[in-house]
């Protein structure tokens, strides 16, 4: 087969042969939840070409996944109604599937992998996706490949953890030139030549039926589904098509300000894109392209310097250049790190230097100690603080900044550090439309020490660790406005 998706990629995740004798070609997605500028469905559209098989998307969500609630299942099936609107008519198969109740779906990819010829999914280093691919691979008895779409280097590019986004940066700076010419389709839908897909067999439609289009609208209820119900759905729709109107909106008017206001709570500088790449709704390969598109660049204008530094190595304004880093420095080496350790969720996956402090100043008297109801009721005496956490809390979300400064004063209140990890974990992954990501991990670690380094001076219950305060932050940043709207009006000590 000629491969145009880029070798590097693709993992083979069992020892299984094609079977080219199946009736189609299935792509199992599962974190990359869209139909274009997606690796993983040009992957599984060369091997129907190649084999003159139809091409099937099964795209299911469980109903037992951890912090199972309204708010994601709402986002995830917007993204679904999506797909199946842009693939309809196509001659590409799509089979939605809600779980309607625990266990329902077992055995659903078993019955379509059986009549495949290849079953090729996505390859996400984090949440209990890895584990659901390797038992899946374990159990199939057809080629199983996933493959990798999440960031514009490829995870298989690194052979280490990088302890510090610094040295992350300068790897990137060396080895990315190399791959930003290799971008996947910007759609599958143009330029496919392959049989239409005649329909699922009757008797898995009959077992595990589809769900229907009306299921997948926003006004569809989900109250009969056994999840979190007490998690609503946020305003932000997902999907696709909103992703598109997100990034227009960030790259036509946020940009040239992200660089000087993205700290700003008040500001509406900061991009909001990361629940659709979260989702797999967005790609940063085509958050690169809008960018490079209002920037006049091409990639032959970055730096041949590998210096580490945050500025002038892309060759672009500054606010894109801070973005960038963001997207690419920051958000990337989280997924490294998830990619290269299993233990990315462990308290003991932190530097040495930083268990170390930790430790050293774990009897220190905490100011306040507040329980997790407490803590996710926004009820401390931080007015600050308690309108980070209502925005997350309602909005999904919590502003670049505050979202540090949240953690930080988690830590501050808490028994311990291994408890304020659990706290951040529980309330981030609950709420956050970004949660249960790499670079949501990097986040609550970075809190800890993760890709920081040691601070003075030191700190009673943070020793080392770099500290920051509301009283700083309201010195910093112009904050009144953010909490009027998000506070309960109490006094920040």
């Amino acid at each position: 087969m000629a491969d145009l998706t880029p070798r590097i990629r693709v993992f083979t995740k069992n020892e299984a042969d094609v079977q080219t004798g199946g009736e189609f070609v299935l792509y199992w997605m599962i974190s990359t939840r869209r139909v274009r500028w997606n690796f993983a469905i040009d992957r599984a559209a060369e091997w129907a070409s190649e084999l003159g098989k139809p091409l099937l998307v099964l795209e299911a969500l469980r109903c037992d996944y951890p912090w199972a609630s309204d708010r994601i299942h709402r986002f995830v099936i917007d993204g679904m109604r999506d797909n199946a609107r842009a693939l309809d008519g196509s001659g590409i198969g799509y089979y939605p599937y809600l779980e309607p109740e625990k266990g329902a779906g077992k055995g659903l990819l078993e019955a379509l992998a059986e009549r495949a010829s290849v079953v090729v999914t996505d390859e996400f280093p984090c949440f209990f996706l890895p584990r659901m691919v390797d038992a899946a691979a374990a159990k199939l008895a057809v080629k199983l490949e996933a493959v990798d779409s999440n960031g514009l280097l490829p995870l298989q590019a690194t052979d280490r953890a990088f302890g510090r986004a610094y040295d992350f940066r300068r790897f990137l700076q060396r080895e990315l030139p190399g791959h930003l010419g290799e971008f996947p389709r910007r759609s599958i839908l143009t330029g496919a030549k392959l049989p239409s897909f005649r329909g699922v067999p009757r008797n898995i439609s009959r077992r595990w039926p589809a769900t229907p289009a009306e299921q997948l609208e926003p006004d569809a209820g989900l109250e009969r589904l056994p999840i979190d119900h007490n998690v609503a759905p946020i305003d932000q729709r997902g999907g696709y098509e909103a992703a598109q109107k997100a990034l227009r909106r960030f790259v036509d008017e946020r940009l040239d300000r992200y660089d000087d206001k993205r700290n700003e709570p008040g500001a509406a500088a900061a991009s909001e894109l990361s629940g659709y790449l979260h989702f797999g709704h967005l790609c940063a390969h085509q958050v690169l392209d809008a960018i490079a598109s209002h920037e006049n660049w091409t990639p032959w204008q970055v730096s041949d310097s590998a210096s580490g530094a945050r500025r002038g190595w892309w060759n672009m304004s500054p606010s894109a250049e801070s973005f960038l880093d963001q997207l690419v420095t920051w958000r990337e080496v989280g997924y490294n790190f998830c990619f290269q350790r299993s233990d990315y969720a462990d308290f003991d996956s932190l530097p040495d230097w930083a268990r170390r402090t930790l430790a050293e100043h774990r009897g220190d008297r905490r100011p306040h100690l507040y329980e997790l109801d407490e803590l996710e009721g926004a009820q401390t005496h931080d007015e600050i603080w308690n309108a980070a956490q209502s925005e997350l809390r309602d909005r999904g979300r919590i502003h670049n900044y505050l979202r540090m400064l949240w953690g930080k004063k988690i830590l501050h209140w808490t028994r311990s550090p291994a408890e304020a990890l659990d706290v951040m974990i529980e309330l981030n992954n609950k709420y956050a439309i970004d949660g249960r990501n790499p670079n949501s991990y990097s986040g609550i670690f970075w809190v800890l020490g993760r890709f920081d380094r040691a601070w003075g001076p030191e700190r009673e219950v943070f020793g080392k660790i770099r500290y920051m305060s509301s009283k700083n932050t309201r010195r910093k940043l112009k904050v009144d406005a953010y909490v009027e709207r998000w506070g309960d009006g109490q006094l920040s000590l």
